[in-house]
């Protein structure tokens, strides 16, 4: 259970989960430590304009140990996820995913056992499944690098595991499947599709269409790390956040295209189609584990979550802050 009486840590709270995690936190009661990745423009990211009694944010880096013991110093509970995200530019620099999502997960695991924290939660991707072999994924599934991202996530949970096997580290391991609302970047296919519609344009640019993927509307995922971190006797486990149900690319699209009542036509556009072996083509979670160990269930149904998140786009002033004509990688 997270002990209220000390501050909660969110590494990455300056990224799309993190705000959203930060904000539910808020809200919920607790005080919040908030990461944001040090810059010299003294950006939080999608924390700026957050202003909340209990919140406390700091600028720093996870890829230093000696900053990330004092940062999670005091703390209770802990939620890792800062980590580099962005599957194509993982193509470009994997150094920088070795550095940031290894390293920087083992110093967060060093920094929460000299802390003595309460617990951990470890951030996972259903990336590290790679293409289903069977459905829905379950967490036993074969891990499979098919992106130096999911390559370096699947070292990141295997460092985790390692601390608590060692060391007896009270973590666990959250894997939520594909997060999508508000604030999101544009790499990602759904935010790329609204903001192009958003922005006037009637040629859409989109990869492979055909990838079926499990899509889970952002407070849901959230809700899903508070259930995690609250929930009792699951240290040391890999947990699921997921719906149990998949959708392809092409029929989420058409269903943007219904919902913002928008005529357009998708162009493929080759720079954003992963290599042939690289693509996941199926991701559908199981749910079992987490729906048994805690009153998580999924909420938001994939239409209200599109509805929500195409409002927040259609918003000029948050649609300006997305370079819609670039592609994000």
């Amino acid at each position: 259970m997270i002990n209220s009486n000390k501050p909660v840590l969110v590494t990455g709270a300056d990224g799309f989960i993190g705000s959203h995690l930060t904000e539910l936190l808020l809200s919920s009661g607790y005080k919040v430590r908030a990461l944001a990745q040090y810059n010299s423009f003294n950006s939080w990211g999608w924390l700026e304009g957050l202003h909340a009694p209990g919140l406390e944010v700091v600028c720093g880096d996870v890829r230093d140990a000696d900053f990330c013991r004092e940062l999670a110093a005091g703390c209770g509970t802990i939620f890792h996820l800062a980590a580099l995200i962005a599957i194509p530019y993982s193509y470009i620099a994997p150094d920088s995913y070795v550095d940031t999502n290894i390293k920087g997960t083992m110093n967060m695991c060093q920094a929460a056992r000299a802390a003595g924290v309460d617990r951990i939660i470890v951030t996972s991707t259903s990336e590290v499944y790679g293409t289903a072999v069977e459905v829905p994924i379950p967490e036993t599934h074969p891990r499979q690098p098919q992106s130096p991202y999911s390559a370096t996530k699947i070292g990141a949970d295997a460092i985790a595991e390692s601390f608590y096997n060692a060391f007896g580290l009270p973590l666990v391991i959250a894997r939520p499947f594909n997060t999508y609302g508000p604030r999101q970047s544009a790499r990602a296919i759904i935010p790329t599709i609204i903001s192009q519609i958003a922005s006037g344009m009637r040629v859409i640019k989109v990869g492979d269409l055909s990838p079926t993927r499990d899509f889970n509307y952002v407070e849901d995922t959230c809700r899903g790390f508070l259930a995690l971190a609250n929930a009792e006797g699951i240290e040391g486990r890999n947990i699921n956040i997921a719906t149990g149900t998949e959708v392809s690319m092409a029929e989420t699209l058409h269903l943007i295209a219904e919902l913002m009542n928008a005529d357009v036509e998708y162009v493929v556009d080759p720079e954003r189609l992963r290599p042939s072996k690289s693509e996941v083509r199926r991701l559908c979670g199981d749910n079992r584990v987490i729906e048994a160990t805690t009153d998580w269930r999924p909420q938001v149904t994939l239409r209200e979550g599109l509805k929500r998140t195409i409002e927040w786009f259609s918003d000029p002033a948050n649609l300006a802050r997305y370079k819609v004509d670039i592609y994000n990688r």
